[in-house]
């Protein structure tokens, strides 16, 4: 397990104050929420799970010029530095391409119980009062409204579609969060998704009633 307390370090420094959500904070609760599932999910991987939860981030094709490959390429570059063993940096970077979502329309299927729990704690951290927060976060950063009635949600049916996606905070409700609980691969995250889940309905539900709709 030495490999982990490294990458920790590692992500820390890199994420230490990142402002649209995608910080070293919520990195550490996809890591420990990936940790807490799989006491409740015999056959995983410890050492696997764990790795690939600090390193789901770590390239972004969000802010990398929508480069899918540039979260792959740079935990491999890095696990490369540790010496890992070649098997486990592959199984890492196949982890990193199965986590995103990539359009309510499409389907994203996962290849190893490690990618489930990894997806599976990173969709928890996008739903509930701290993914309402994240979402807003990411929204102020990429400098959009907080709602226009006027633009629509739309069910993006391709990921070319959804990474091109610009529309107001809100929508990303109906496009993506509001969908997350029933996404989800493992029991022990759907019981944590249900209170998260009603949280967010009622959250949209009183935001509509302030905003006049």
């Amino acid at each position: 397990m030495s490999l982990i307390p490294a990458t920790a370090a590692y992500v820390e420094a890199q994420f230490t104050g990142e402002g649209s959500g995608h910080d070293w904070a919520h990195i550490r609760r996809v890591w420990q929420m990936a940790r807490r599932l799989a006491t409740a999910t015999p056959g995983a991987d410890p050492e696997i799970t764990e790795l690939a939860a600090l390193l789901h981030d770590i390239a972004d094709w969000k802010f990398h010029g929508g480069d899918y490959e540039a979260g792959p390429r740079a935990a491999r570059a890095w696990l490369l530095g540790l010496q890992a063993p070649e098997a486990t940096i592959a199984r890492v970077e196949t982890i990193i391409r199965e986590v995103s979502f990539k359009g309510l329309g499409v389907e994203t299927p996962v290849s190893s119980p490690e990618a489930a729990l990894v997806q599976d704690a990173d969709r928890l951290d996008a739903i509930g009062a701290i993914g309402v927060a994240r979402a807003f976060a990411y929204g102020g950063h990429k400098g959009r409204p907080l709602h226009d009635p006027a633009v629509p949600p739309v069910v993006h049916a391709t990921f070319a579609a959804y990474q091109k996606n610009t529309a107001p905070t809100l929508n990303h409700f109906y496009e993506k969060l509001l969908h997350l609980r029933d996404r989800l691969h493992t029991p022990a995250a759907r019981a944590v998704a249900e209170d998260r889940h009603m949280f967010m309905e009622a959250f949209v539900a009183q935001f509509l009633a302030e905003w006049g709709e």
